[in-house]
């Protein structure tokens, strides 16, 4: 409730237009129908550091996929300053994370504030790693709305299974110390959300990681599903809890998605990443930058985004999804 509250805070008339041609838009996709050309979005991702401390199995920056050439890039301030000026007025939401880490970028808390100074909801997504007591206190200060804190097991010895070179105790510390600065300040927010990706190799300790959170005095914890990227003949993580996994065995003995996927995309209507190199993506899913829509270092955003590159892409999207491979392995509707 807190978390809606919030959001109604920083809705104004021009927005509000905004998010309703979205839904307008959304349904017309139902039909087969594009009407995304006069759309802005509504939630963009921006991606601080495109690179990490840790090497997770299943994230392309850990694993130093060869494809994800020339990382160790950071959003430059003022590039981010012009692109928040320019999208103000329709945007709602700015999350600061897509592939890096993003608390390896020093001036992230000042881009935190220059987002919430213009009335717009912020949200961060991180291992845990940087939260030191100095930073933490820099986030609060910031106006940030939303802090994400990935917790993917109870131990060290079953954490440090996926999130490879992590310090779980870090990660603990790093908590509390934004807790304290929010009692301190005697402010809601951040909201503090842990989320916890559901493995083979930790969904025993599920229960556990409730208690957990609970004497943390956290304000949300998730399970998520894990995605993987060479699911079709399995994986040793994937759990056994059904409800946390995304696939299922084919009749030809490979596996796929459980899940519908319907010739549309709210994602891709809605919102939009912009990467540590200044591209414009389509989607999260983009992890090598395929699909880029164009560059706010040459070009403003929304030429980007109407270009005509991405009005083909969201029209052969309609017709059919699956030809696009980073739609494959998505369960967005």
């Amino acid at each position: 409730m807190c978390h809606l509250f919030r959001w109604m805070s920083y809705l104004s008339f021009s927005r509000a237009i905004n998010f309703i041609r979205f839904i307008g838009s959304y349904i017309s996709a139902f039909f087969g129908i594009n009407r995304s050309t006069k759309l802005s979005p509504f939630f963009i991702s921006v991606e601080p550091a495109d690179f990490c401390n840790l090497q997770c199995p299943e994230c392309p920056v850990g694993v130093k996929n060869s494809l994800l050439k020339e990382r160790g890039n950071f959003f430059d301030l003022e590039l981010y300053r012009n692109l928040i000026e320019e999208m103000k007025g329709t945007l709602l939401h700015v999350q600061f994370y897509f592939q890096g880490e993003p608390f390896l970028n020093k001036q992230l808390p000042e881009m935190i504030r220059y987002a919430h100074d213009r009335k717009l909801f912020t949200s961060v997504s991180t291992n845990g790693q940087f939260l030191t007591d100095e930073t933490a206190q820099k986030i609060v200060r910031s106006g940030l709305d939303k802090l994400i804190v990935s917790v993917d097991g109870t131990t060290q010895e079953v954490y440090e299974m996926y999130r490879k070179g992590g310090n779980l105790q870090k990660v603990f510390d790093g908590i509390n110390h934004v807790i304290a600065w929010k009692k301190l300040f005697k402010s809601l927010f951040p909201m503090i959300e842990m989320q916890f990706l559901v493995l083979k190799s930790n969904e025993h300790q599920m229960q556990e990681m409730k208690q957990i959170a609970k004497n943390l005095n956290v304000d949300k914890l998730s399970f998520k599903s894990a995605q993987f990227y060479d699911f079709e003949n399995g994986n040793s993580q994937i759990p056994a809890n059904s409800r946390y996994v995304r696939y299922r065995l084919n009749k030809s003995g490979k596996y796929e998605l459980k899940f519908s996927q319907p010739n549309r995309c709210s994602r891709l209507l809605g919102g939009a990443v912009i990467n540590a190199k200044g591209e414009v993506l389509p989607c999260c899913y983009d992890k090598q930058s395929q699909y880029s829509f164009g560059n706010i270092r040459s070009a403003s955003f929304y030429a980007c985004w109407h270009s005509d590159k991405a009005n083909s892409f969201r029209e052969q999207l309609l017709l059919d999804r699956h030809q696009f491979d980073i739609c494959r392995n998505c369960t967005g509707r």
